[in-house]
């Protein structure tokens, strides 16, 4: 694989690197690649960047893992354009794998943003051979199976970061991250969490860079440090609005805990998930089995989103929240998480269309972002009808669903697949370092 960092030395001739002052999405130029063919271009480094014809199909714009860089055409405008333009909200990829160059067709489609977890990088790292390279190399000079999953990680989120950086700084540092989640073991650990998040930032070392940090009770107070500290976060596996609530208050706490003169650096996202909700109160539902709970199936997790943004309204505004704005800082943006339709009875946009509104991020894998792109209408929702939201929230509650419960049922099925998914990783790298005839056996 032609990494950013091997073809850092390339150095093609650029145009001069130009940006749509309205959606500030990157410039694609075509230009002459030191073997002489025509290839696609985005100023983010002093890397020939290509894209793949394959990858970058109109129709299909997902990502394939592969040992081989990205080549292809440019894709035309679509519909997330118009909703980071027309709405204020920012369309981010829900995945990262290797060759990270196979993100460019994304970043040319609308794409502002990227989201990893240990589940993803367990799919990525295990069923691709473009690890492989880096792998040997690191077990060779003796790095133990877990620093070596690490040394991986960083670097496809220091390259995709790379990728894009144009964002972030046509943004002033308001779009364009790249998030990397610290350890789940660490989960209910409060100060490893915050050792481990000042740890990631360091050798991330990119401004652009998110550190993931779960929003269970233990970790709560970790977000608060890290804030002060001047890291930006992710904060992830948000399921209930109390939950939400005190993510922003430790957002608040620590921007307020920092002595920064200036906030403007300091950036977060609160993850908030959508469809795991539905599958768990759906179930609960069914087992209720009357008319009325039947027909709210499918409506629990969009009501509590809306209720949510309602929340996010609230918190980041008055006196408190304008004397923070007067050194600068950024309102903590809600993410919509977990936005993949599990049930396959429900549209295939069920938890995007729903859920546009400003200052939003909405993280989409391949499945929920090729359809919202295929036939996704982009116009304000979230907070189109929020008595009906609050309506469908009592419902649920008077035949019984306890919110309470859902929320940290929900978090510890969260935390418990990350646990597994990283510890599958571990023993799947453990095997191939013994396949590789790396390690003793």
């Amino acid at each position: 694989m032609g990494s950013i960092s091997k073809l850092a030395n390339l150095n093609p001739t650029y145009s001069p690197s130009t940006f749509n002052p309205k959606s500030c999405q990157p410039t694609v130029f075509l230009i002459k690649g030191f073997n002489g063919k025509t290839v696609f271009d985005q100023r983010v480094s002093s890397s020939r960047l290509s894209l793949r014809n394959n990858h970058a199909s109109w129709g299909s714009l997902a990502v394939r893992c592969s040992n081989l860089d990205g080549n292809g055409s440019p894709t035309k405008r679509t519909v997330l354009h118009d909703l980071y333009e027309k709405e204020g909200q920012s369309p981010w990829y829900d995945n990262l794998c290797r060759p990270v160059t196979d993100l460019l067709p994304l970043i040319a489609s609308g794409v502002r943003g990227v989201t990893s977890n240990p589940a993803i990088f367990q799919k990525a790292i295990s069923t691709s051979n473009a690890y492989n390279e880096q792998f040997r190399e690191l077990v060779q000079a003796g790095k133990d199976i877990e620093s070596a999953y690490w040394e991986l990680v960083v670097k496809d989120i220091q390259d995709a970061c790379k990728l894009f950086e144009p964002i972030y700084n046509q943004t002033d540092g308001g779009d364009g991250y790249v998030s990397v989640e610290v350890s789940p073991r660490l989960a209910d650990d409060t100060v490893g969490t915050v050792e481990a998040a000042k740890w990631l930032h360091k050798v991330v070392d990119r401004p652009n860079v998110y550190i993931k940090i779960p929003a269970t009770a233990e970790c709560v107070p970790s977000i608060k440090e890290v804030i002060s500290l001047g890291i930006s976060v992710n904060v992830t596996l948000i399921f209930s609005l109390s939950r939400y609530e005190a993510v922003i208050d430790a957002y608040l706490d620590g921007l307020e805990a920092s002595g920064l003169s200036d906030l403007s650096r300091v950036t977060s996202v609160a993850s908030f998930f959508v469809s795991r909700v539905d599958t768990l109160v759906d179930k609960m539902l069914e087992k209720i089995g009357t008319p009325e709970a039947l027909d709210l199936r499918g409506k629990a997790a969009n009501a509590q989103a809306a209720l949510a943004y309602k929340l996010y309204q609230k918190k980041f505004s008055g006196p408190r929240w304008e004397a923070l704005v007067k050194k600068g800082a950024k309102k903590q943006r809600l993410l919509w998480a977990s936005t993949s339709v599990k049930n396959p009875a429900y549209s295939d946009t069920l938890y995007v269309a729903p859920l546009i509104g400003p200052d939003t991020v909405s993280t989409m894998p391949d499945q929920a972002l090729q359809a919202f792109i295929d036939h996704g209408a982009v116009s304000r929702t979230i907070d189109s009808n929020v008595s009906e939201a609050e309506g469908i929230y009592s419902a649920l509650e008077k035949l019984g669903i306890d919110w309470g419960y859902v929320g940290t049922q929900l978090e510890l099925e969260g935390v418990d697949s990350f646990k597994k998914s990283f510890d599958s990783l571990l023993d799947s790298l453990q095997e191939k370092a013994n396949s590789l005839k790396l390690v003793s056996q």
